[in-house]
Parts: C-alpha cells; structure tokens; sequence
C-alpha cells in the first residue's frame, strides 16, 4: 500500500532499481547517478516526513505492513512460548500472549495482533479483541506477578470488538479488570503502542509504570472518523479531527500523558522491520533496566503516582509545566 504523500518517494525508488538492474543488465557503471538519486530520495524522505500531519500519521499507523506484536516478539525475544485461552470461555487470536527472554530475562509479553493482509485480519479480528483476549491478557499478568517476571505490552488495536457477543460476554467488565491489574501487578510493566492505540481496548494493556511511544503511533480514546461523526455528523472530515484530536506521540509526550517516543527508520517501521525492533529493543531495555531496581513497594507507588499526576492541567489548551 502506497499514500499519496508517499507516492513520489516510491517512484524515486522505482527508478533507481531499475537503474540498478539496467547497470548489472549492460555491465555499465552507473554507480555515480545511482547514488546521487539515494541521496535525493532520503533528502525527499526527511522532508516529506518532518512535517507530516496528524492524519497521515494516523495513515502510517494503520498501514497493513507495518510490523505487528508477533514481528516484535521474534525479533526482540527468544524462547517464545504462546500461551492461549481465559480459562473461562475460549481463546481470542486478537491477543497474542506467553512467556519468554528478553536479552536473557525472561518475560511476560501480551500484545493486540493485527494481520499483515486481508486473511490474517480476518483471522485476529483485526485486532479488536473480545473479552476473553483481556482475560487471557490478565492471566498471563497474574503469572507474571506470581514468577516474579517483567510484563511487556504492545498495543495496536482500533479498540474493543463491539459486537453483542462480545457484550453479552462482559467487555467493560474485563476491560476494567485488565486495567485494574495492570495498576496493581507488583512486577515491572512496560506498555509500547505499536500502530494504533484505540479507546479502552488499549487502555486495558496501557495502564503500567511506562507507557511508550513509536513515532508515527496514534493514541486516542476515539477513532478519528469517529469523532468527525459523532461531533460534525461527518465522518469524511476526519482528517480535522485528527487535527485537532491531539492523538499523535509528540503531542501526547508534550502533555506528559506518555513517558517517551521509540524513534522510527525514516519512512516509517514498515520500511525497515529490523531497525524498528532494534529501536524498540534499545527503548525497553532503557526503562526496564531502571524499573527493577525498585522495590515492590516504591514501583507501585510511582505508578499510582504516575496516573494520579493526570489531570486538567496537563490537558491540551491548558499550559504544560
């Protein structure tokens, strides 16, 4: 999938393999000019993306190759063990969840699970999880605290599946227990919003000491196109929404209702998978480094703290002190 804005950096590209390839095809050298237009599509790409709005952001964040939970997990851990089912009702693809090492410390990693094309979004819901997949998400937390193990979070997901089954199942109630144990989970939690961090389906995986950030993420109580219906009766002016929703990382960092932003490769994650993890990678370890070493008592308080500290004064249109 290509936006509109990406389309002359695409086509920047296009020409330079065909330029490599007519190079290798006649035995000619034309490493020169090839070089020349590489440094002329990354010039093009650091201005197309230094001033990207909050709409194209919402786009990149929703882009169906960028990597998802199961892409971060086999590049940043080993070991991995899939656990499944709430041991109540059944188990919930949306949810990926289990045990594993996470540069040699083992881990609890939970995450929403969006699919790369049309078949695999229709098998994990597209990411919008039932609530059995916040049973299972706070299962896996409840044996992360009994083992003494840190939790991982990653969150991409539009929000909650809001279907009559899903209802008549207890959504709310296992959203509001997800969050619940989140705060009160006595073992390091660090939750990253990957792509899009939806209403209280994300909420349900954010409640932790750290809530991060990648770059052209997206974190909102509500979809743009939502709110453009409900507030203007409008859905196709949710690229205004989008503007003045207040939804983008650097936003939400600079009213401190998040605690850092994960670097992309220029272009986006879906450009480059490996340097993706490796910043995410290098983000996690930073602050997971820092929260075991407090006591049961002081990672508690500092989280409690830490959602207390939100209020009016750090809400857009008041001064960020």
């Amino acid at each position: 999938m290509v936006y509109d804005f990406e389309r002359p950096i695409v086509e920047l590209e296009e020409k330079i393999a065909e330029l490599q390839r007519f190079a290798g095809e006649k035995g000619i050298d034309l490493s020169k000019e090839i070089e020349n237009l590489e440094k002329k599509s990354r010039e093009l790409k650091e201005a197309i993306f230094s001033q990207l709005s909050p709409w194209q952001k919402v786009l990149i964040a929703r882009h169906p190759g960028r990597p998802n939970t199961l892409d971060y997990i086999k590049l940043l851990c080993t070991d991995f063990i899939e656990f499944h089912g709430d041991r109540c009702f059944g188990d919930d693809p949306a949810i990926v969840g289990g045990i594993a090492r996470f540069r040699g410390r083992a881990v609890t990693v939970i995450g929403h699970m969006k699919g790369h094309d049309t078949k695999e979004n229709l098998a994990r819901n597209f990411g919008m999880a039932h609530p059995e997949g916040y049973r299972k998400a706070l299962r896996l937390m409840q044996q992360a605290e009994k083992f003494k193990r840190p939790v991982l979070a990653f969150i991409d997901t539009p929000g909650a599946y809001p279907g009559m089954g899903a209802e008549e199942r207890g959504q709310a109630h296992a959203i509001s227990c997800c969050i619940t144990g989140m705060l009160t989970l006595r073992v390091p939690v660090i939750s990253v919003i990957l792509g899009e961090g939806g209403s209280g389906g994300a909420l349900a995986l954010a409640s932790g000491d750290r809530i991060l950030m990648q770059e052209y993420a997206v974190f909102s109580v509500i979809s743009p196109e939502a709110y453009a219906s409900i507030l203007w009766k409008d859905a196709t002016r949710c690229q205004d929404a989008a503007g003045i929703m207040k939804i983008t990382a650097q936003e939400l960092y600079a009213y401190q209702l998040i605690d850092g932003i994960i670097p992309e490769p220029l272009g986006g994650a879906h450009r480059d998978k490996n340097e993706a993890a490796r910043l995410v990678g290098e983000a996690i370890a930073h602050h997971l480094e820092e929260l075991v070493g407090y006591s049961v008592e002081e990672l508690l308080r500092r989280r409690f703290e830490r959602f207390r500290r939100i209020g009016p004064e750090y809400l857009p249109g008041n001064d960020v002190t």
